[in-house]
């Protein structure tokens, strides 16, 4: 059990499309709930999603963690247009931050716009602490 969370697949859950699991196990001990991340230079959808991971990656550090804590994401995708890229870029890049083969389970809204018409996405998180 990798910093107090495991990825589950259930046998009769449906099948999966992407990088996230359907379950995390995650040992009794303390949570943080980090606030929706975005990417506050604007940029393409790649770009921002990959500036909203570092940041999420920053305050992990801070919090003397890493990506293999995450017990589930939130990810607010602005149109419907941006979902098949989302997955693909995610797919990209998640392999470099989780040790993997399983990823945390992520719920995926499409929302018509977030806080700023320039965001395209925001990340929260929910995380298991260390010891």
């Amino acid at each position: 059990m990798s910093n107090g969370v495991t990825y589950y697949n259930p046998p009769k859950a449906r099948e999966l499309t992407s990088l996230y699991s359907h379950v995390a196990r995650v040992k009794a001990g303390e949570l943080a709930f980090i606030a929706g991340q975005i990417a506050p230079q604007g940029g393409n959808f790649e770009a921002q999603f990959k500036a909203t991971m570092n940041q999420i990656g920053d305050i992990l550090e801070d919090l003397g963690t890493d990506f293999n804590a995450v017990a589930k994401f939130t990810t607010y995708v602005v149109g419907a247009e941006n979902v098949n890229m989302f997955r693909d870029v995610r797919d990209a890049v998640f392999p470099d931050l989780f040790e993997g083969p399983l990823y945390p389970p992520n719920t995926l809204l499409v929302v018509e716009r977030l806080g700023d018409p320039a965001w395209l996405i925001e990340i929260e998180a929910v995380v298991r602490l260390p010891d």
